[in-house]
Order: structure tokens, then sequence, then C-alpha cells
């Protein structure tokens, strides 16, 4: 009923935005490429955010390239991606324009660990950062989330593309991949989680927020991208599309039943809005 009533979403707001005079276009990096489990979210996001500003907006995606090309690539200042989505760190902040509503309302910081399905006990009895620090993570090459992790004293293996990291699981190369609790179903469900499982015990957590970063050359749409997020806030708009696209997701992830381990996240940046209550989620 639920992936109903999405679709519903994204084909009214798809055949408003049509319905629409002259298009900003809004070339978007496809930094997980084709399989990227936030985009059906995310396209309903930047279509309400346009619609909330009275403004059609054409969704044009650009080449697969992971999150640090697209930084790259977005700095440059030349005609090429204007947009991608993300998890935020100090560095970000400084070298992009930064849309500072959390789209997943803080839950890109709330982490269950998929394990191979050969090795279902993998952390019965791990209750502690110390002993979970015996294990290996794997993460992007690129991604904040390596950071923390890290700096938390987690040993990680990396690697540039998304999709290895979930063969390199099956090939024992690593113990166990942190995903988010609005990630992971829809991940496992793919058949690169063939052979994989949700490990059910544990449920890692560091303070973090999950963004548009726009192009330094598009600061008008950073501001209409902005401004439309708050008017949906306001409304309402962006809370039920929140809970449409989210809701299946937390179900079944048994998240109250789970050993919770806090992380620090010394990339968190002063400028995130903790204060406001209304823009974050504790599942």
């Amino acid at each position: 009923m639920k992936k109903a009533w999405c679709l519903l979403l994204l084909c009214a707001l798809c055949g408003w935005a049509e319905a629409q005079g002259d298009a900003v276009d809004i070339r978007y990096a496809q930094v997980s490429g084709g399989e990227d489990p936030h985009w059906p979210y995310i396209q309903a996001l930047l279509l309400l955010a346009c619609s909330e500003m009275g403004q059609r907006c054409a969704l044009i995606p650009d080449r697969d390239m992971n999150q640090g090309r697209a930084m790259e690539q977005m700095t440059r200042g030349d005609a090429g991606v204007d947009v991608f989505w993300g998890m935020t760190s100090r560095e970000r902040e400084q070298k992009l324009l930064t849309v500072r509503i959390p789209l997943d309302k803080g839950l890109i910081g709330w982490r269950v660990p998929l394990i191979n399905a050969d090795r279902p006990r993998l952390f019965l009895g791990v209750n502690s950062l110390r002993q979970l620090a015996a294990f290996r993570a794997g993460q992007g090459m690129d991604w904040p989330d390596t950071q923390i992790l890290r700096s938390a004293g987690l040993p990680v293996s990396t690697n540039p593309d998304y999709l290895n990291l979930f063969s390199m699981l099956r090939q024992h190369r690593y113990d166990y991949f942190p995903r988010s609790v609005i990630e992971v179903r829809q991940e496992l469900e793919s058949p690169n989680s063939q052979g994989l499982m949700l490990e059910p015990h544990l449920l890692l957590h560091y303070p973090t927020a999950f963004y548009f970063f726009v192009a330094p050359r598009r600061p008008e749409l950073a501001n209409m991208l902005r401004l439309g997020l708050e008017k949906g806030l306001a409304d309402g708009s962006f809370e039920r599309t929140f809970h449409a696209f989210n809701d299946e997701h937390l179900r079944g992830l048994n998240l109250s039943g789970r050993t919770i381990i806090e992380l620090p996240n010394p990339l968190l940046p002063e400028a995130t809005p903790l204060s406001r209550r209304e823009l974050w989620f504790h599942p």
C-alpha cells in the first residue's frame, strides 16, 4: 500500500512539473549508479521543493561517479553536476553550497550491519565499541562514514565503488557493512545482497545529516531548494513524504530490541541544526 502511495505521489509531482513553464535544469550525480536506494525519496523531495516554489524542474542524471569525483567536478566551476546528496562533513560544507535540512531527519546515522549469511552469530555477545573493534567494517573510500568509524578505533576496508563492497563482503574481505536503517531493506532485496543477511543484534549510531550539496556556481538553485523544503516543512508535506517513503524501511528491523553502540562524529559541522527538533527523527 505504501509503495503504491509513493508511486502516486511521484506521478502527481511529475505531472505537476510537466504542466509548468520553462524548466530549471538540475543535473545530479549518480554516486551509487542505478542502484541508489535513496533515489525514489530524493526524487520526491527535489520535485516537492520545486512544486512548493511554483517551479518546474527537469531532473537530469549525469554519468556514474563516486562522491569524491562529484565534489571535485562541482568545485571546478565549469558546467556539469549541479547537485548530489550525501552525508555532511566540514570539508563538504566548506567547498559546496549546503542545504542544511536533513533529508533523512538524521536516520543516515543509525546503522545496522549487513553480514555474511554463513556467519549469523558473528556479533552475538558484542555490546561495546571495544568488542566491535575486533571486527573489520567495509565502507566507500570517500565516504565521511569511513573517517567516523576509524576515528572511533574501528578497522575499515574501503573501495571506491559502492557495488563492489557487497561482493567484497561475500568474499570475506571484511566482516560487516554498516548500512543506514532507511537503505538496508532495499539493499537486501537487490541481487547484490545474495548470500548476505541483516545482523540481528547491533545498532550503531553517530549524529550526522544527509543534505543536498549544490555546486557553488548555482547559488540560485541552492536557495530554491532550501526555501522549497522549508515551505514543505511548514505545510506538512515534507513530513508526509518522509513517512510515506521511510516508514516501511524501519519495520522489521527490531530497532528497540538492538544493542546501541554510540560513536562520536568528529566531522559534524558546528552549523548542524541540532536545536530544530522538527528536523530530526529518533527510531
